[in-house]
């Protein structure tokens, strides 16, 4: 049962995303905030991050960079999640690492094709 954090200091957000990705057969482990983020992606070793870019704390941005900087998390795919689609935002998210990007309100089967293109790509 493949494991993803889920960054997201919105909590209806955050129950309705994790609610549907248990239904689908996933772990879900949450964050409130980008510093947590980086801490659970340490110390839980998730199979993939869904982060939210507006975060309190660390933003979604900074905490990316730095999962990605650490040798112990940089081989995690960072799916970025943001309600702002500005021109832009997917360049963004890609240089700060993110591997993919999806906009709010969450397109379940949109989202879950990007998870499972990642989680396929980190088994080879």
């Amino acid at each position: 049962m493949p494991k993803i954090l889920l960054v997201e200091d919105n909590e209806a957000n955050r129950d309705m995303l994790s609610r549907r990705l248990v239904r689908k057969g996933f772990e879900v482990i949450m964050a409130e905030d980008g510093e947590q983020a980086i801490r659970m992606a340490t110390s839980e070793n998730p199979d993939l991050i869904l982060m939210d870019m507006s975060l309190p704390v660390i933003d979604g941005w900074e905490a990316t960079r730095r999962v990605k900087a650490s040798q112990s998390t940089r081989s995690i795919p960072v799916i970025a999640l943001t309600a702002h689609a500005m021109a832009g935002d997917r360049e963004k998210a890609l240089e700060a690492g993110c591997d993919d990007y999806d906009t709010k309100p969450i397109e379940l089967p949109r989202l879950l094709e990007k998870i499972q293109t990642l989680l396929a790509a980190r088994q080879t």
